[in-house]
């Protein structure tokens, strides 16, 4: 009886024993993680991370910057989050954005590594990328763009001529519905095409359509909570399905694209003629200089966030404003009148008439204003320990400067909610905005604002001249959003009819 009551005790104490081990083993792990991110003294406030993930489940993902604007009524203009090891700070109000993009701007130059760009870009390109390289890669490009007719009559030129093949296209709908997001993709992307490839794709082109819609679908899918997730907890994801797994396949589809391009390149180089980006970039990689960061990888890199950022942002931005024209008739009608009254429906849009057009110009600034399609920026990264509105920011912070409010601050804008170009206007004549920072401001803002602008002002009113924008018959056209790298419409159709 003895023996048998023994060997009860032992099993019991051994099963109670594995059971402390491993209460005390969770016990340790939630202490230790909570020492880890323990946040330093001063930090700014927020609501409580939850441990491991953080403030993971505190965002809803299809729709944060709107999710944010609570918290950061609650909390105040300097918002303190953490995303597993990775504290976060959201920056909102105009002196504070101003401060942090402008006048500390040192801090704040780096971007942030998240391991799904550290794996996909490493530190190369020109979006994601800092130090020596970062400045190398901006020059450079920035160099080359002049060369090839950035802010010159040449590039005005190709962008009018695709405006005409956008309009033909449409022409061919006969004022029928259609969904215009790749037609419009394809319009814009040829631009920035034309210069890093030296050419434009059909809009017939099968592979180049299937390079959009791999853009398109790594755009929407980055931005996802199982993406996000794989920044906390890689390993683990890494074994497992899901979006991740076909973000990592489209983002190696498209730079396979670019490298099969560099290689044709190649074949038939000249360094004695350069004809686009990527002559112009082997021709520096020819040089020899082992100290540069010129090569292949950043070579693909770099060109891959061109084409990005030349096809996605104004692609997306044009969207938008098709589809406020059709839900803004009246909008719409004035938008013709003025340009029947400038340029008729025959001359050719260009940017020499732009200032004799205020409420066109107005009302493509109102469209980047409600659009908001990079809603928090493009995130920075703080270099050195840094003190910001009396809040202490440690080395590695990630900044968002919290473009959403400021583009709908009641105390700057007439109404914030609504779509009104004369928001841009005073006593007729259009009306440059201090508070008005879509690319951004400071040495990291978007290099191809110019171009940007130039298309936008372009495309638009090529097809105005050209065009009626309106809801297809029965179907009720939404101002619902597709949350991603960009905050892009949901899919809709229009009716594009001729005007006579």
């Amino acid at each position: 009886m003895l023996p048998e009551v023994g060997s009860l005790l032992t099993a019991l104490w051994s099963v109670l024993h594995l059971r402390t081990l491993l209460l005390g083993a969770v016990v340790f792990l939630f202490f230790a993680d909570f020492l880890k991110r323990r946040h330093p003294k001063n930090y700014p406030p927020g609501p409580w991370p939850l441990p491991f993930i953080g403030n993971l489940l505190h965002v809803d993902f299809e729709q944060a910057h709107l999710k944010l604007q609570k918290y950061v009524k609650k909390y105040g203009n300097v918002l303190g989050l953490q995303f597993g090891d990775m504290p976060f700070v959201v920056v909102s109000g105009f002196p504070l954005i101003k401060e942090t993009l402008i006048y500390m701007e040192q801090n704040f130059m780096n971007r942030p590594a998240t391991l799904i760009r550290e794996r996909v870009f490493k530190q190369n390109g020109l979006i994601m990328s800092n130090g020596q390289i970062w400045k190398e890669q901006r020059r450079f490009t920035l160099m080359t763009l002049r060369n090839f007719g950035l802010g010159k009559k040449s590039l005005e030129e190709r962008i009018q001529e695709e405006a005409h093949y956008l309009a033909e296209a449409m022409k061919e709908e006969n004022g029928q519905p259609f969904d215009p997001h790749f037609k419009i993709n394809n319009a814009v992307s040829n631009i920035i095409c034309s210069i890093i490839f030296g050419e434009r794709f059909e809009y017939q082109d099968s592979q180049f359509q299937e390079m959009l819609k791999l853009l398109d679908e790594a755009t929407r899918l980055e931005a996802s909570f199982l993406c996000q997730f794989y920044n906390i907890f890689p390993r683990i994801m890494n074994i497992l399905p899901g979006p991740h797994q076909t973000l990592f396949r489209n983002w190696e589809k498209l730079k396979l694209f670019i490298a099969k391009v560099i290689e044709k390149h190649k074949e038939d180089w000249n360094p004695e003629e350069t004809r686009d980006f990527i002559d112009a970039y082997l021709k520096e990689m020819a040089k020899g200089n082992a100290s540069s960061s010129f090569d292949e990888e950043n070579l693909i890199c770099t060109t891959l966030d061109l084409f990005l950022a030349g096809t996605e942002t104004t692609s997306t931005t044009l969207r938008w404003g098709l589809l406020y024209l059709a839900l803004n008739p009246e909008i719409q009608e004035k938008v013709h009148a003025e340009i029947d009254r400038v340029i008729g429906q025959c001359q050719q849009p260009s940017m020499a008439v732009r200032e004799s057009m205020p409420y066109t110009n107005a009302f493509i600034h109102e469209v980047q204003r409600m659009g908001n399609i990079i809603p928090l920026n493009v995130p920075r990264e703080v270099t050195v320990d840094t003190t910001l509105a009396g809040y202490h920011l440690p080395k590695g912070t990630v900044i968002m400067t919290n473009l959403t409010a400021l583009h709908r601050d009641p105390t700057e804008w007439a109404t914030p909610n609504t779509f009104n170009p004369e928001h841009f206007l005073e006593n007729g004549q259009f009306k440059k905005r201090e508070t008005f920072l879509p690319f951004s401001v400071g040495k990291r803002a978007c290099l191809g604002e110019q171009l940007a602008k130039t298309e936008l002002f372009i495309f638009f009113t090529s097809l105005l001249q050209k065009f009626t924008f309106k809801p297809p018959n029965n179907e009720k056209l939404s101002l619902k959003f597709r949350a991603g790298i960009t905050l892009a419409p949901v899919s809709h159709r229009l009716c594009a009819v001729p005007r006579v």
